[in-house]
């Protein structure tokens, strides 16, 4: 009878918990039932074994049987689980955790990049969606805030009136002033209206198309206007208005208003091209057909 056919007559353990290596060399035969006697598959002789332990099988390839001991011990450290397995990454996965806790509930530094670029969308929010500056106190928006980022925390809206909207301000105008200086030519629109409490305002638009033939345009201003609305006066204004943008008269093309006898007035005495404006002009002519 050979090795393989010796082997092969004894049968394995029985149930789910063998999982050491060291039983591919040893079994039971098959008339001992309650597998209480351990053989070898390779020299038949009987291992006493203490209640699931596996040492004195390793200890008997060891001995007598270097070759598969040798293959045995190094299917065991192949079998062996990694250190991710084991506990100390969980150990280390708690301390991450506590890290990142501990970090969330430190705010940031004002002169921390995160905060800034907070603060400024809070900033373009405000000034460009044109909501009241104390929206920054509801409890919603503030709890918005907190749920994006838990580390802003939110100033007072003195600064945002005092600080971020006038800088955002200063630093917006910089960059149009610096693209209408490339305009070759440019036009204007201005308009005098009333808010829905009545109070005055002037507006002033410069419209101009760039080297690649885009058109462009830009509200250059809506300053609250209470003088009386003489053609006197919106002409010094106007003319304050684009000197404080260092906009250069003989590059303006036309100026666009209504057909109100004020706006005619001070085109005039501004001796600037005026266009009135189409629509204005088509409500007048329909008033009239009545």
């Amino acid at each position: 009878m050979d090795g393989s056919s010796r082997q092969d007559d004894l049968v394995p353990k029985k149930g789910s918990n063998v999982s050491s290596v060291v039983w591919k060399w040893f079994g039971f035969e098959s008339s001992d039932v309650e597998q209480t006697f351990v053989k070898c598959k390779i020299c038949r002789k009987s291992v006493s074994t203490g209640r699931g332990s596996t040492t004195n099988l390793f200890q008997h390839l060891r001995q007598r049987h270097q070759a598969e001991w040798e293959e045995c011990s190094k299917l065991r450290d192949e079998n062996k689980p990694s250190p991710s397995a084991k506990g100390p990454p969980k150990i280390a996965k708690r301390q991450m955790s506590l890290a990142v806790l501990f970090s969330n509930s430190v705010p940031y530094d004002k002169k921390a990049p995160r905060w800034k670029e907070m603060t400024d969308a809070v900033a373009f929010h405000i000034a460009k969606d044109m909501v009241p500056i104390y929206t920054i106190e509801k409890p919603g928006f503030i709890k918005m805030l907190h749920t994006a980022d838990p580390r802003y925390k939110l100033l007072s809206r003195k600064y945002f009136k005092d600080v971020a909207i006038p800088r955002m301000y200063t630093e917006t105008r910089e960059k149009v002033a610096d693209q209408l200086e490339r305009a070759s030519f440019f036009s204007t629109t201005t308009d005098l209206w009333s808010s829905r409490t009545l109070q005055p305002y002037m507006s002033l638009t410069a419209h101009y198309v760039d080297a690649e033939w885009k058109l462009r345009r830009f509200c250059l201003q809506t300053c609250y206007f209470p003088d009386e609305h003489t053609g006197e006066i919106i002409g010094h204004g106007l003319k304050d208005a684009l000197a404080s943008w260092k906009l250069v008269e003989d590059r303006q093309v036309c100026v666009t208003t209504d057909s109100g006898t004020n706006m005619i007035k001070a085109m005039k005495m501004n001796d600037w091209t005026h266009l009135q404006c189409f629509g204005h002009r088509l409500h007048n002519a329909i008033g009239k057909c009545d």
